[in-house]
């Protein structure tokens, strides 16, 4: 079996975007950093369309998980929303 591509990796602190092209988001790793709130990914910006959003709770312990298949194609950008504090690292191609 070949690798289709390489996979990378970005963090990010503050709502913004955290990937500036097209790419398959393959999982992420997360912290709430005590703030409950909903993770937002979206395709396009923060207007953009939503193609995943999970609640995260106050705890400290991280929360990770790879996303199936070959991941979830976002064709403009990957803008993560975050609530204050929370942290997110994910792996990208």
């Amino acid at each position: 079996m070949t690798m289709q591509y390489d996979v990378k990796s970005a963090h990010i602190e503050a709502t913004g975007t955290i990937v500036s092209s097209r790419n398959r988001l393959k999982g992420y790793q997360c912290i709430s950093g005590g703030t409950a709130g909903d993770i937002i990914f979206r395709d396009g910006g923060a207007a953009g369309t939503i193609r995943l959003q999970f609640n995260i709770g106050t705890g400290t312990q991280p929360i990770g998980l790879p996303i199936p298949g070959e991941g979830i194609l976002f064709t403009t950008d990957i803008h993560v929303t975050l609530p204050t504090s929370a942290k997110v690292t994910i792996f990208y191609g």
